[in-house]
């Protein structure tokens, strides 16, 4: 399957990426060649091949919860930039109504 220009400027519009006359056309080579590489391993036969979500084992190391003494209010906000009693004070980033 070939890759088109219409096509990388679809994917980008989607992505809201901006790109040049020279890099949709090196984009669209490259992604060609992707399209390729997945379209000749579909030709294997994976019939025998169990699903699997990785394809090493991979086995979690977790620790026991336990209960510690955390930071004292204090020595968390010593370098805080601004701060309201306990809490770091930071600017407002939602608009009310």
């Amino acid at each position: 399957m070939k890759i088109t220009i219409a096509d990388v400027d679809h994917v980008a519009m989607l992505a809201r990426l901006r790109f040049d006359e020279d890099q949709k056309a090196g984009m669209a080579e490259q992604l060609s060649r992707i399209v390729e590489y997945v379209e000749k391993l579909n030709e294997l036969d994976t019939g025998d091949v169990s699903p699997m979500a990785h394809a090493v084992p991979l086995r979690n190391v977790l620790r026991d919860d336990e209960v510690r003494p955390s930071l004292d209010p204090e020595e968390a906000l010593r370098n805080a930039p601004d701060r309201e009693g306990d809490f770091f004070r930071v600017p407002r980033i939602l608009e009310s109504e």
